[in-house]
Order: structure tokens, then C-alpha cells, then sequence
């Protein structure tokens, strides 16, 4: 074998380890990614996506990709699935397959907006949320569950709305606050991310120098609980990186801490952004805090380096939001990763 034909094997070999192979969850619920090397081998994480808007269909296997090849995670990303063509239709509101997976997550990944699952479903979300076990959450999260047409399930206090003793559901209850409305117009200021006052050593930030995405900025008014601001937002005048501040509008979180103590008696650490347009994930100061908050929330925030690697796996090019306009005719086994 010349030595030109042995540079190319060697140079194929060494590409193939880099990546992992997506296998499927049983019934082809989701994608898996089995993390071979890196700090978090033996760790596993479990991505819940779901929203009509902001694709996290697509960043959310981007994310589980980067935790997996460059951190040894083993991540499994679950889809809002259609029951007729078993395809990826975030339009479905209340069918999210394959969350058995949680029993055995050391994390929950939250990426959903309105769900209304049946309560055979939704009770997985519900016991890992009470198990003590951490969760981060992004965007949508904050009105991740909304009960319209069940409103006697027991799950239906969940809802964003809801009232009572656990007023603002799931957002506000085990996160930190509900929807409340969009501070920046939306699609035309953008979001420049800033570490929140006394905040600089804080694990979660390390090496977050530059945060910027099309996001806007959602309006927070108050935290509840013992949230703790650690990314703060400037609404900018435009859509790039390079627009200067709206001075009229000053700084809200955009991302913070938390504790929940659900029915188990055990205290979880939360982490919430209220980033995560499709767009936002081509940043790599937030693609940075979005893997420091893994971390973090596992308990490894030793572990961070000054610098995590967040260089992206394959490619990334999401379709644009909007409503309906995600990628059709896709099936879990799509994102299955491939030298």
C-alpha cells in the first residue's frame, strides 16, 4: 500500500472516531448519541423537544451532538412525532414518544411550548421533574405545557397559565417564571448577552465572552424563587451582532439558576435561558453556556474547562422560525450521525 493511500485510510479512521453513530431508541422513538471519550462518559442526557416556532427540532440534536462527540455524554433527543406518518411535526401537540428514557437521565434538556400530553406521557416529565434529578430549560420552556382540551388531568396545573397554589405551572413553579410577553420586537432587536453583575466567576460563564442571537429578548418582570440571574439581556436596535443597544430598554435575565424541590423531598438544580432561536445556537459564546449549564447541572462544574470545545458537529443551517415552517417529512432515524 503506497504511503498516499495510507494517509487517506489513517485520515478516514481518525474522521470516524470523531463521530458517533445516531442509533435509535427502541421503537424509533429518537435519536441516540453514544458519547465515547470526554468527561462525561457513563453520564446520560435526555433532550424533550417540542415547539412549533424556533426549531428546536434542529438545535437541540446540534446540542446533543456537541455534549456527545466532544464531551463523551450519551444523549438521547426525543420529537414531537405525528401518530399518523410517525414523522417530526412539532405541529403535534400531544405525542412526544420515547420519554421512558427519562428513568435513566442524569439530565433533562427542555425545549417544548405548549405541550397538552396525554398523561401516560407526560407522567415521565412530571416524575423526573419531582426526583431531585437537575434540569435546563430553554426558551419556550418557560410556557412548555398549556391544557386546553384535559383540563381535569392531574397534570393540567402544569399549564403556563395556570392558578391556584402553583400559580404560572411548570415555568414559574419549577423554573423560574411563565411567559409573560416579548420585551424586544420580536424579529427585529435582537439579544446581546452580558454576565450578570457578581456573576464573573461563576462556572456557568466561563469562557462566554461573546453571547449574541437573533432572539428577542423575553419580558421578565420577576424571578420567583431563589433564581439567580447569571446572563442578562440588552435588546439591540437590529438584527446583527454589530446593532447598537435600544437604551430605552434596559437589561432583564436571560438566563439564571434555581433550586426546585419537587414531591421526593430532593432540592434540583435548574438552569434557564429564555435564548434559543434556531439561530442563536450558531453562537458560540451561547453554545458555550449551554454546555457549561450541562455541566453545572449534573454537578461537574469542576469539570468545565476555561475554554469547553463547542465546535459543531457536521453541519448546522436550521430553517428559519416561524410557524409551520419547519422540515418536513423527517423521522428520528434522520439524525442518526454518520462518518
Amino acid at each position: 500500500m503506497d504511503m498516499l493511500k495510507v494517509r487517506s485510510w489513517v485520515a478516514a479512521m481518525a474522521l470516524a472516531a470523531v463521530f458517533v453513530c445516531g442509533d435509535i431508541v427502541a421503537g424509533g422513538d429518537g435519536a441516540v448519541y453514544e458519547g465515547s471519550n470526554g468527561p462525561g462518559q457513563g453520564r446520560h442526557i435526555v433532550f424533550v423537544t417540542g415547539d412549533e416556532e424556533y426549531r428546536s427540532e434542529e438545535s437541540m440534536p446540534q446540542l446533543a451532538r456537541i455534549l456527545a462527540v466532544r464531551h463523551g455524554f450519551k444523549c438521547t433527543v426525543l420529537f414531537a412525532i405525528n401518530k399518523d406518518s410517525g414523522e417530526i411535526d412539532p405541529i403535534t401537540v400531544d405525542n412526544i414518544p420515547g420519554l421512558e428514557a427519562l428513568a435513566t437521565a442524569d439530565l433533562m434538556v427542555l425545549f417544548t411550548r405548549f405541550r397538552e400530553l396525554p398523561d401516560e406521557q407526560m407522567k415521565h416529565i412530571i416524575d423526573y421533574t419531582n426526583s431531585g434529578r437537575p434540569i435546563v430549560a430553554l426558551r419556550t420552556a418557560t410556557h412548555a405545557f398549556n391544557y386546553t382540551r384535559n383540563k381535569d388531568s392531574r397534570y393540567a396545573k402544569y399549564s403556563f397559565n395556570a392558578g391556584g397554589d402553583f400559580k404560572g405551572g411548570y415555568g414559574r413553579q419549577v423554573l423560574g417564571e411563565t411567559w409573560i410577553n416579548h420585551y424586544g420586537q420580536h424579529q427585529k432587536e435582537s439579544t446581546r448577552g452580558v454576565i450578570a453583575e457578581g456573576m464573573a466567576d461563576c462556572p456557568i460563564v466561563r469562557g462566554c465572552e461573546d453571547i449574541w442571537g437573533p432572539s428577542d429578548v423575553y419580558g421578565i418582570t420577576t424571578l420567583h424563587g431563589d433564581c439567580r440571574p447569571v446572563i442578562m439581556g440588552q435588546v439591540l436596535t437590529g438584527m446583527n451582532p454589530t446593532d447598537g443597544p435600544n437604551t430605552a430598554k434596559k437589561p432583564v435575565p436571560v438566563a439564571w439558576t434555581k433550586t426546585y424541590t419537587g414531591e421526593s423531598g430532593k432540592a434540583s438544580r435548574v438552569f434557564t435561558t429564555t435564548m434559543g432561536h434556531g439561530g442563536d445556537l450558531k453562537s458560540e459564546g451561547f453554545r458555550r453556556l449551554l454546555v457549561n449549564a450541562c455541566y453545572w447541572a449534573i454537578g461537574m462544574e469542576d469539570k468545565i474547562p476555561a475554554r469547553a470545545n463547542v465546535d459543531i458537529v457536521g453541519r448546522y443551517e436550521p430553517y428559519e422560525i416561524g410557524f409551520g415552517g419547519f422540515k418536513k417529512g423527517l423521522k428520528p432515524s434522520d439524525h442518526a450521525l454518520k462518518p
